[in-house]
């Protein structure tokens, strides 16, 4: 069971085109099984498969693959014929060219550019301010030309880092299983910035499996949980699903990773993160898609979340995202 939950930032940022254009966002929320909650309360989560179909509700219902977030429209299929135009190129480098004149055909989107510095390349983005107050649309074109990338290569290409160019905002924290490394705001230009040898690697996807692919993409790109390269999604796999047992302690998982207990706890805020809100956090996301499944009671639940009493994962719940079990399930299904 995919577990991972979007944070309320998240949910909030690519309403804002919609809500600028006048769009009902109380049904657009409701398409996605998403309850009004979020509009207000501050710890709300979403789960990854109810993200993707906000995402793909907002293109289809403003007709725009830039959901409102530039000074034009982001002509819908255009994503997917780019897609069709790079699948056959050589190399990442190639895709990444071809890619982008692609893209200038249409002004006032989103354009990129590839730059070197020494070993580094760094893809540029060009992207308008004044339509993207929450950069939602900034980011989301560096995941997915990431994982888009990562994808048709076949490997995961670690970022160096990621450069934007614009202040940091309230939740920078919540960057950090983005893109799992470090993040550079006001920077002069927004960009990716990793290891130029990796543009020589050979594209490895086929039109076949594209096919396939595109029927959930790019809003899966969006959705998906963090990179698995973590460490923070490493501790979270090795803590497990069964919570009706004690979590392992520190010095366990230290071991298990191969570093000491102060190496993995200075990793680990390098991440922006500590052991408890780990565990906070794979029992709280854990709870949201349980509560998913109507065949199972809250006490139900409880018990499953390690719980001898519903009333302690009552007030558990409430701490981690601002409603009880109950009010998130009905509030939800309204």
């Amino acid at each position: 069971m995919n577990t991972h939950t979007i944070p309320r930032n998240f949910v909030m940022a690519p309403l804002q085109g919609a809500i600028k254009q006048g769009v009902d966002i109380h049904k657009l929320l409701a398409t996605a099984g998403i309850s009004d909650d979020v509009l207000s309360e501050p710890n709300y989560r979403v789960s990854a498969a109810q993200y993707a179909v906000l995402l793909r509700s907002l293109w289809v219902t403003l007709d725009d693959e830039y959901m409102g977030l530039a000074p034009v429209k982001g002509a819908m299929g255009s994503f997917s014929m780019m897609c069709r135009a790079v699948i056959h190129c050589n190399n990442l480098e190639h895709v990444l060219r071809r890619a982008s004149e692609f893209y200038g055909l249409f002004h006032g989107g989103s354009t990129h550019e590839i730059r070197f510095e020494e070993n580094n390349v760094l893809l540029v983005f060009k992207l308008a301010l004044e339509c993207d107050p929450d950069r939602f649309l900034h980011e989301s074109m560096l995941v997915i030309w990431h994982r888009f990338s990562s994808w048709l290569v076949d490997r995961r290409i670690p970022l160096k880092e990621v450069r934007l160019g614009y202040s940091a905002p309230e939740h920078e924290n919540q960057y950090w299983p983005l893109f799992a490394c470090p993040i550079i705001f006001d920077a002069e230009e927004t960009a990716l910035v990793f290891d130029r040898q990796f543009l020589e690697l050979p594209i490895m996807q086929t039109e076949p499996v594209l096919k396939e692919f595109l029927k959930v993409s790019p809003a899966d790109l969006l959705a998906r949980p963090e990179d698995r390269n973590t460490m923070t999604a490493h501790i979270r796999h090795l803590l497990g699903r069964d919570f009706t047992q004690d979590f392992p302690d520190f010095d366990w998982l230290a071991e298990q990773v191969h570093l000491a207990p102060q190496s993995l706890r200075r990793k680990l805020r390098e991440e922006g993160t500590n052991f408890q809100e780990i565990k906070d956090g794979l029992r709280r996301d854990t709870a949201i898609g349980l509560l998913n499944k109507h065949e199972l009671s809250i006490q139900d639940i409880a018990e499953q979340m390690g719980f001898s009493e519903a009333s302690t994962f009552h007030r558990a719940f409430k701490k981690w995202t601002g409603l009880t079990p109950g009010d998130y399930r009905k509030n939800k299904d309204r």
